[in-house]
């Protein structure tokens, strides 16, 4: 995570909240419920990192149109820019852990890291990977 904090020092974003803009940039916007799940953060600290995120022009937070009592929460316009100010950043430190990796095994850690997202932040289940099978293709 080194150099991911090392792009986001000039931002004043942590990797939390750039992990919120990430997920909402690949999947559109959604409840918070799925939000924590896909970003990896509980629900108690995303509440918060919204709010802040909120505060700082860079999420909405709106009221779903086919469910009232759920919030809905997507990129606006300040979290838009920030991507765009770090996507050529964020790529080359993809592009060099692929590098340092090799392909292989570069697709293995994704694959391994979707295990662990599935398995979630507050599981006490165990889930056996067999790590010379990739799932990837």
């Amino acid at each position: 995570m080194a150099p991911v904090r090392e792009m986001l020092a000039g931002t004043g974003m942590t990797e939390q909240q750039w992990r919120v803009l990430r997920v909402l940039d690949e999947f559109g916007p959604m409840d918070a419920s799925r939000l924590a799940r896909e970003a990896g953060l509980m629900a108690s600290s995303l509440t918060r990192i919204v709010q802040s995120m909120v505060a700082d022009g860079l999420v909405t937070r709106e009221t779903s149109a086919s469910d009232r009592r759920r919030k809905v929460i997507g990129i606006a316009s300040g979290g838009r820019r920030v991507l765009s100010d770090n996507r050529e950043a964020a790529l080359a430190i993809a592009e060099d852990l692929r590098a340092r990796l090799g392909e292989r095994d570069f697709e293995q850690l994704l694959d391994l890291l979707e295990v662990l997202a599935e398995v979630g932040p507050c599981s006490n289940g165990s889930r056996s990977v067999e790590l010379g099978n990739s799932g990837r293709s």
